[in-house]
């Protein structure tokens, strides 16, 4: 398996592989259209023609060339701090358990790092996800964008985190939900 940068070609399949990982699972965002992909297909597209958009953080697993998944992470907010949102994070089903997803989230965070980002935030797990070093943004100086997310907002510092805090935006199509 090797993870790459996204390429031009690569946006059909990417969308595939995110609208079948999503669909019919717990939490996923509703359909923008009736029957048509998760909500968090759309997002990718939505997040592509936003300024937010960082290419260099949007990530594909490749395994006989063919893409298994995909990782975005854009930019974000807290307060007037730049920060990353992460997400979706995207596994073909029949790829999940076989550390595809762990491969992704290792690669956005060293990119992110490298690049002299000072954090990152997602919604997801936390048994999952603290494996990666994201803890609950309760137990930190950084506030949720919805209370009601508890633990599932988490954030991960890296090396060049300053302390900020204040309530963490993420860019603007998340809100399109």
């Amino acid at each position: 398996m090797l993870i790459r940068r996204e390429r031009s070609g690569d946006i059909e399949a990417i969308r595939a592989v995110t609208a079948a990982a999503f669909r019919g699972a717990e939490h996923s965002a509703p359909p923008v259209e009736p029957g048509g992909d998760p909500g968090e297909a759309t997002l990718i597209s939505w997040l592509r023609d936003d300024a937010a958009w960082i290419p260099e953080f949007s990530l594909v697993a490749v395994e006989d060339d063919v893409i298994i998944g995909h990782v975005l992470a854009t930019r974000a907010h807290i307060d007037s701090s730049p920060a990353l949102g992460i997400g979706p994070v995207s596994v073909q089903p029949g790829q999940q358990g076989r550390g595809v997803g762990s491969a992704l989230m290792h690669a956005v965070l060293g990119a992110a790092d490298a690049r002299g980002e000072t954090v990152v935030a997602l919604l997801g797990e936390p048994a999952y996800y603290a494996r990666f070093g994201f803890v609950p943004a309760s137990a930190t100086a950084v506030c949720s964008p919805e209370s009601e997310w508890g633990d599932y907002f988490q954030i991960r510092t890296l090396s060049d985190y300053d302390g900020q805090g204040g309530t963490f935006q993420y860019a603007g199509p998340f809100d399109r939900f």
